[in-house]
This record gives structure tokens, C-alpha cells and sequence, in this order.
């Protein structure tokens, strides 16, 4: 996520940092180069060149140019520039006080606003709520199959219509639906066109004024860049939708779409999605997003994840284990299938701060799936207490595992060395300790 401009960023500000004493040409010159490193991640120039002149007049004022640490202040300064760009403040999710309320989603076609909907209706479960889909694309071909392959695959209801239905009375009768069965949220699927054109949005703005959406959320591709953002000015002229959501954040995206959209539209993003599991969304947080971006590192959310992915309970028994010095294979195991249900690795370590720009991406996935296998192909023994692991067992467990005596080896090696840091460390935090160590190779 953002790797190309993170690194960018931090190389511009690496004409900055280490200084004595700034002068207006050290800020110019790094200056230039933030603006290349925006220009090329497809930020808007309009954008580009507001933020570089916001970011100059505090920069060379007596704040910086006196400071004792004048390169650490510009960063700062970049910081709360860019956090100011992407919105400001958080603007999550709205929920009604009435019910049924309906969240109509918009889009173009393969921007993944029929997966967003699935998304949405999992994120409003998890928090409470009694979601219905509502599939009202009957233009594109299996567009209702797929949303209800994805409810079905969630459990929830979804609402279809009759054939040859109107998208307006589809939508009204997921509402009738909803009141009769006790669903106080409805999740609309709308139809998308290749590009925006008058049919699309006179259908979606009879919707809106049939059904009186609560939220009206706007789904783009980040891929697509400078585009999404061109689209999402489209249809603001149009139709008040209330936010947007950057889909396929994960994916090999430049940034302009997300630095540039609040600025452009004027319009807050609420989501982004962050792999294709329909768990894979998050709330969109204007300085945490800044802080990954300048390769701060996002701790909030490395927390929350692991929060969510480990039971209160367990951690506090781990951490028991770890005062006592007894963490074992076996807890290693159960902390390894903590950390994949908090997302890709890849993900979880960019929220590390002080990785350099690319480290987390160039951790093997593969390794982790390894190291499970090896650790699934032992005893319960074998994992409550390493030192039965003899030869043959090894080659047993490398057998089971599909792996290498040398894989084997490496594992145990490693949990060693995690065990001798753990005992330096001493007492560690209640949100559980997931060892990382193992899987860089």
C-alpha cells in the first residue's frame, strides 16, 4: 500500500533530516521533490501544488528554520498537512436512529460495489445490526447471482424482486421486506455503468428520491487512480452522495485517489478495502492513513486488528506464560493463526513503524504457511516441550509438513531465539505478542 510514494516521500525527506540548520533552498529543494513523488503517484496537480504551498508557508517560518531539530519539524508539518488533505478527521459509517434505514452504494461497473455491499452487510453485523442485501443491478449479467452467492455465503438474506422488476420497486420492496422480517438496515446493490452517463444517474436519483437513502456511498477503484477521482466529481454533480470507498487499497496502487478525493469532492471516504475476504474492510482514518503513507508506521490499528483477532482471555493467559517464561510451540501455533486472521502479513508489518519503505511487502507469505505445516505435523508433546525432538523426529515432521529437515531446524532454531529476546523483554503487553521472526525467509 502506497510503497512507490512512501518511499519517495521519505527519500525527499532524507535532504532534510540529520541538518543543523535549514535554509529556504534545503525546504525548496525537498520541496520539489515531494511534489514529483505526488505528481507521480497520480495526485491531482491542483492538489499537489496547494499542499506544497501550504506546507512552505509553515515551513519556513521561524518554527522550522529556529527549530533544534528543523528536519523533524518539516515532517510534522508534512504530516498534519497531509492529514488535513485526506479529510481531517475520521468520518465513519452513520448509523440510523430509525430503522429500517437503507445505505444505497454506487458506482461503475468493476469498481467491487456488488463484494463492497457483501462487505458492508458483515461490518453492520459484527456492530449490532440485522442487515438485508438488496440486489437492484438487473442490467449486468449474474449481477443478482453474485450478491446472492455472497449472502448465502454470509448467512443473510437477500432480496431479488420479480423478474422484469423496476430498480425502484426492487428497492422499495427490500424495505417492505426489511420492516416485516425486522431488518433495520438495508444494503442496496445498484446498477454501474463502463462510465457515467444520463441513464445510470437518472435511474440512481429515482432511487434516491423513492427510498430516502440514509447513506448514499460511492464506491471507486484506487487503481484506476486520477480516474476515480474524475468519476466521483461526475457523479457529485448529480447525485449528494455522502461518502466514498476506495476498494483495492491492497492492490498495486499508487495513492492520487486517496490523497486527491476529499480535497476534489469535498466528500469524506468512509471505507477502504484491504484484500478480497469480506472481512477485509476498514474505516477509513485520515491520520493513520497520513502516518502509513510518510512510513510512520499505524499502531492504532495494528491494535485494534490484534484485538479482534485474539480472545481477551487467551491473551491474558499468554501473558501469564510470558512473565513465567513458559511460551511454548503450542502457543506459538495459536498466536501464528492469531496474526493470519488480522489480515495479510504483509498488511500487519506495514503497520509496524520504522520498517523501511518495501520491507513488509518482501516478507514470504509462503513462509508462513510453512511454518504452520511444521508446527501442525508435531506431537502435543513435541510442541509442550521442544527437547524431545530427536532426529527422526525431525524427519518425521518434515515428512508431515511437506517441508525440509533444514525448515524443521530453521523453526525450532528461531523459537529459541524468540524465547531468549522474550526474556529480556520480561513483561509484555495484554494484546498478545505475535512472534514475527520466522517468517522473513
Amino acid at each position: 500500500m502506497f510503497d512507490q510514494l512512501s518511499a519517495r516521500l521519505q527519500s525527499a525527506f532524507s535532504l532534510l533530516t540529520g541538518k543543523g540548520k535549514l535554509t529556504e533552498a534545503n525546504i525548496d529543494e525537498a520541496l520539489r521533490e515531494v511534489r514529483r513523488a505526488l505528481l507521480e503517484a497520480d495526485v491531482h496537480f491542483k492538489v499537489a501544488r496547494s499542499f506544497i504551498d501550504g506546507v512552505r508557508s509553515r515551513a519556513v517560518g521561524q518554527e522550522v528554520l529556529r527549530s533544534v531539530t528543523p528536519g523533524q519539524q518539516v515532517i510534522r508539518i508534512v504530516h498534519s498537512e497531509l492529514v488535513a488533505l485526506l479529510g481531517g478527521t475520521a468520518m465513519p459509517y452513520r448509523f440510523a436512529s430509525s430503522s429500517p434505514a437503507l445505505t444505497m452504494v454506487v458506482g461503475l461497473q468493476g469498481s467491487g460495489k456488488t463484494t463492497f455491499c457483501a462487505k458492508l452487510a458483515q461490518y453492520l453485523r459484527t456492530r449490532g445490526k440485522r442487515p438485508i442485501l438488496a440486489a437492484a443491478d438487473t442490467y449486468r449479467p449474474a449481477a443478482q447471482d453474485q450478491l446472492v452467492q455472497l449472502g448465502r455465503g454470509l448467512g443473510l438474506p437477500v432480496h431479488v424482486g420479480r423478474a422484469g422488476d423496476d430498480p425502484v420497486a426492487i428497492a422499495t420492496g427490500a424495505l417492505d421486506e426489511a420492516r416485516r422480517a425486522g431488518h433495520d438496515v438495508v444494503v442496496l446493490d445498484t446498477a454501474g455503468r463502463l462510465h457515467v452517463d444520463e441513464a445510470m444517474m437518472d435511474e440512481l436519483e429515482r432511487i434516491s428520491a423513492a427510498t430516502k437513502p440514509h447513506e448514499i456511498l460511492l464506491v471507486l477503484d484506487s487503481m484506476t487512480g486520477q480516474d476515480a477521482v474524475n468519476v466521483a466529481s461526475e457523479f457529485s454533480r448529480r447525485l449528494d452522495f455522502t461518502g466514498a470507498v476506495l476498494t483495492k487499497l491492497d492492490g498495486d496502487t499508487r495513492g492520487g485517489a486517496a490523497v486527491s478525493l476529499a480535497a476534489v469532492t469535498g466528500k469524506p471516504i468512509r471505507f477502504v478495502g484491504v484484500g478480497e475476504k469480506l472481512d477485509a474492510l476498514e474505516t477509513f482514518h485520515p491520520e493513520r492513513m497520513a502516518s502509513r503513507i510518510l512510513g510512520m508506521g499505524d499502531v492504532v490499528t495494528l491494535v485494534e486488528r490484534a484485538q479482534e483477532a485474539t480472545d481477551a482471555e487467551q491473551a491474558a493467559k499468554l501473558e501469564e506464560k510470558l512473565r513465567k517464561q513458559a511460551f511454548t510451540l503450542e502457543d506459538f501455533r495459536d498466536q501464528l493463526g492469531a496474526l493470519r486472521k488480522m489480515g495479510p502479513l504483509d498488511q500487519v508489518l506495514a503497520m509496524v513503524p520504522g520498517l523501511r519503505p518495501g520491507a513488509a511487502a518482501s516478507v514470504d507469505e509462503r513462509a508462513v504457511t510453512r511454518t504452520g505445516a511444521i508446527l501442525d505435523s508435531m506431537t502435543p508433546r513435541e510442541r509442550r516441550d521442544p527437547r524431545v525432538i530427536d532426529g527422526s523426529r525431525r524427519k518425521r515432521i518434515a515428512r508431515g509438513s511437506g517441508t525440509t529437515v533444514q525448515d524443521v531446524n530453521r523453526v525450532l532454531r528461531e523459537f529459541d531465539a524468540m524465547k531468549q529476546m522474550m526474556k529480556r523483554f520480561g513483561k509484555l503487553g495484554r494484546h498478545g505478542a505475535f512472534p514475527l521472526a520466522p517468517f522473513g525467509r
